[in-house]
């Protein structure tokens, strides 16, 4: 491994969950980084979202494969030739919570800015939803019928019930808790550890690295 990269679980539209890697571990990275979050990436889906084939795409500013930096431009073509991966392009920070990916591959600064960026926009939402929805008795008559939607949506949302960010390209089970957590998210991320160890992902992904080792170097 060249880099180690957190992988985060986003909630999609569609129900299911998307992980972005690096989230925050390197800043600044190589295209042959970009390319080994993807591998790896697709691994952690396939052994803990249970998707056979991953989808995989590179966060970028634009759809198009010319689009973007000359670090997504290099590392665009290292996905699209590889055939360990499902590459399926560019990926807009727009669609990114849309379901139609299942790995999002992004350098650690761009993927920390996004990650932030969504969690600042859930929590604005809810707030100016939580003023509409107690500015009149009809709308609070309204929020009422409505609550078992609204908590099963901030479940969703809910850092605390993934537990953590999970650290790949190192040899263990790593976690990194969110700074704002509580116990049940330790309690989540202690779960999160045993079941990331137990998959046998960590050995699967050495294993292809180490394979891969002569034409590395």
């Amino acid at each position: 491994m060249k880099r180690p990269a957190l992988v985060t679980a986003l909630p999609t539209v569609q129900g299911k969950y998307a992980v972005l890697l690096d989230s925050g571990a390197n800043t600044d990275c190589k295209p042959e980084y970009l390319n080994q979050f993807g591998i790896m990436g697709a691994e952690y889906a396939k052994a803990n979202l249970d998707i056979a084939d991953p989808r995989v795409a590179l966060l970028n500013n634009g759809a198009e494969k010319a689009k973007g930096n000359e670090l997504t431009k290099q590392a665009y073509l290292l996905l699209e030739a590889s055939e360990s991966v499902r590459f399926c392009g560019n990926c807009e920070a727009r669609d990114v919570l849309s379901g139609d990916y299942d790995v999002i591959v992004a350098d650690g600064f761009d993927g920390n800015v996004l990650l932030k960026g969504i969690e600042g926009t859930a929590m604005a939402l809810f707030k100016m939803l939580k003023n509409e929805l107690y500015s009149s008795l009809r709308s609070k008559i309204g929020a009422l019928l409505a609550k078992p939607a609204f908590r099963a949506l901030k479940h969703k949302m809910d850092y605390s019930e993934v537990g953590g960010a999970v650290l790949l390209g190192v040899n263990g089970g790593v976690i990194k808790a969110h700074g704002s957590s509580n116990s049940k998210a330790f309690m989540n991320a202690i779960l999160q550890a045993e079941k990331l160890i137990n998959s046998g992902m960590i050995g699967t992904i050495t294993d292809y690295f180490a394979a891969q080792q002569p034409e590395n170097e």
